[in-house]
């Protein structure tokens, strides 16, 4: 058990009437329990939290004016994940997977697993099931894509980033979950907070459904699973997007952080990395 604080700061200057929808606070699950948690906005606006979806996300609405607008988050959290050993999670029965689970197998806006599954089974059909799969899964990603700032955009695709062998942290979980879907494993996006993240910024991870659980995995290998700040969870990006505006905004200012908190007394982030972590 551990806690982490987290913080983001936006600027935007506003030049017509736009609708703002967040999606910037912290998740509050079984595993991670919110201790505190605060918004500001100057000019002074109303924010209204909106829970969306079966998953229970949580949007932050904000109707503005031209003016220049700053928005920040400050929370802390407390983890206390399931950590499992790897060799003891397999793959859930097809026959037995819930029914609000099943969507997560199914194609989406940016994970295209119709398209990829012929080259899934090809690569991951004849491995070992359950989390060594999707494990050999991340380790391909990790090992086919380059990591490159600016390689891609809001339009590109797990099919695009195969071809393109290139992308950032959600394209790297895209691609993982398209995979996963591929050979029938329900995966879907997470998008989060994450303690010694280089650049400093919100990151996506992803969960596959394994043995009637939600493990987490980083094909990115950017932080720890250790010290994953879950925000929300969906088919992909699409989903859990930080910022959706609907006006005439430009951002000119973002500063996301995740640290270990100073009233933790434990001495670093829990390396986790090589276990099956669930915090769903």
């Amino acid at each position: 058990m551990q806690q982490i604080d987290v913080s983001c700061d936006l600027t935007y200057q506003i030049r017509q009437s736009t609708i703002f929808l967040f999606q910037i606070a912290a998740a509050q699950t079984e595993h991670q329990r919110l201790i505190r948690g605060q918004f500001r906005i100057e000019p002074h606006l109303n924010i209204e939290i909106c829970p969306i979806g079966i998953e229970g996300n949580q949007l932050q609405r904000i109707v503005a004016e031209p003016c220049e607008m700053h928005f920040s988050y400050r929370a802390t959290v407390e983890l206390s994940p399931d950590v499992e050993v790897p060799t003891t999670v397999g793959e859930s029965i097809a026959a037995q997977i819930p029914a609000e689970i099943l969507t997560y197998l199914n194609p989406s806006r940016y994970c295209e697993s119709d398209l990829l599954s012929k080259f899934a089974f090809e690569e991951f059909g004849n491995v070992p099931r359950g989390f060594s799969r999707v494990k050999a899964i991340c380790d391909w990603v990790n090992s086919h894509l380059e990591y490159t700032p600016g390689s891609t955009n809001a339009t590109t695709t797990a099919a695009d980033v195969v071809l393109s062998r290139t992308g950032v942290c959600r394209d790297y979980a895209h691609l993982a979950i398209t995979l996963c879907r591929g050979v029938g494993i329900p995966a879907r996006y997470v998008a989060g907070y994450a303690v010694d993240l280089h650049p400093p910024d919100f990151h996506g991870f992803f969960e596959a459904f394994l043995d009637g659980h939600w493990y987490l995995f980083d094909p990115a290998r950017m932080a720890s699973i250790g010290g994953f700040v879950r925000i929300g969870v969906g088919r992909d990006a699409a989903d859990a997007s930080f910022a959706t505006l609907i006006g005439a905004a430009l951002m000119t200012h973002k500063v996301v952080q995740a640290t270990k908190s100073t009233n933790d007394s434990t001495a670093n982030v829990a390396d986790i990395s090589q276990a099956a972590v669930s915090t769903a």
